[in-house]
Formats: structure tokens, sequence, C-alpha cells
């Protein structure tokens, strides 16, 4: 599960780096099918990094990974300021 998560982000970054952001893999429960995600650079405490998390990154991994359960994402210290 972890490589099919991996390779799945790998199309997401493209996308995420025309913006000046990424994304990485933080955890990866294969019991559970629970993934731990966090964006980074530009895209870590955007107005919008809730949308793009909600309706391009969960989709497209969920699409990919269907044994995925959850998606848990990590808050940077941009996001607890805003």
């Amino acid at each position: 599960m972890r490589q099919a998560v991996l390779d799945a982000l790998e199309e997401v970054r493209a996308t995420l780096r025309l913006h000046k952001g990424g994304i990485e893999l933080r955890d990866c429960n294969e019991a559970t099918g629970e993934i731990t995600l966090e964006l980074t650079g530009a895209c870590a405490g955007c107005a919008l990094s809730s949308i793009t998390m909600k309706k391009g990154i969960e989709v497209v991994l969920c699409e990919r990974v269907p044994s995925i359960t959850k998606i848990h994402t990590v808050k940077t210290h941009a996001e607890h300021r805003g």
C-alpha cells in the first residue's frame, strides 16, 4: 500500500509544484488503511489548501489506492497561525 500511495502522490506533486508547493507522506498504516499527509511549501497554510486536499488530492489517492480508509493531514505552523 505504501508504494501505491507514493506513486499516486507523484502524480499530484506535478500540479502542486506549479504553485510552489508539495506533499509528503508522513505515515501509512497498512493494517487500518489510514495515511497521514503534509502539504509543504506554498501549499502549507494556503487558504485553499483544504479544498486542494479534499477535492483534488484525496480523490486521486482514493481512486488509485482503494485500500485507503482515512486520510489525516498534519497541520503546519502556518496553518495554526491562520
